[in-house]
């Protein structure tokens, strides 16, 4: 298989980028981003680190992030694996990208920046829910955003081909795969009880 090497290669390939992908690129929050932000509650965080590279899905049933000001973002971290690639990431390389999705839209509206963490006692009780805090916040600098063009999602028919869950394996199925003494079964019929009472 050929390897394209050289960038000038990539764009001769390419050729010249559409106009509005490059004007609709803003290094601010502005009224109409902030519209669509607060609507988002769901977010894939893209972070780099001395491993590598790694994408993680962060959801709430309100927007998923706070907007502080027209360049600044909290992102809560609430309860998941501990595995904490993210934060780990986050802790020896900044760079940051967020994706927000809105369900129903074929836009997605992209954040590219820099972050750091915060375990300040007062930002992470300023998103209590019964008590409950994140342990961590992450704080999103942001150096430019824009709205990513449809086709991808129109293509996909993300949010019109209906429920495919039956058509891939489950959690449970995923972890019996590498440990045959795991019982996936009910691990996946418990689980939803399970996350009720570790949402946040």
């Amino acid at each position: 298989m050929q390897t394209i090497d050289r960038v000038e290669d990539l764009e001769t390939l390419y050729g010249d980028p559409v106009p509005t992908s490059l004007t609709k690129v803003t290094d601010r929050m502005t009224p109409r981003y902030r519209q669509w932000i607060e609507a988002a509650r769901f977010v894939v965080v893209s972070t780099v680190g001395p491993e590598g590279a790694d994408g993680s899905p962060r959801g709430d049933d309100g927007p998923v992030v706070r907007i502080v000001d027209d360049k600044t973002l909290w992102l809560p971290d609430w309860r998941g694996n501990n595995r904490i690639d993210t934060l780990r990431n986050i802790m020896r390389d900044g760079r940051i990208s967020l994706m927000f999705m809105v369900p129903g839209s074929n836009n997605v509206v992209r954040v590219n920046g820099r972050a750091v963490l915060t375990a300040d006692t007062e930002v992470t009780a300023s998103f209590d829910r019964k008590g409950i805090h994140p342990k961590s916040v992450i704080v999103v600098t942001l150096d430019e955003m824009y709205y990513q063009c449809a086709k991808a999602i129109m293509r996909s028919g993300l949010w019109t081909r209906g429920d495919d869950s039956e058509k891939v394996p489950t959690a449970g199925q995923f972890v019996k795969e590498r440990d045959q003494d795991f019982d996936g079964e009910t691990d996946d019929a418990t689980y939803p009880e399970y996350a009720k009472t570790r949402m946040w």
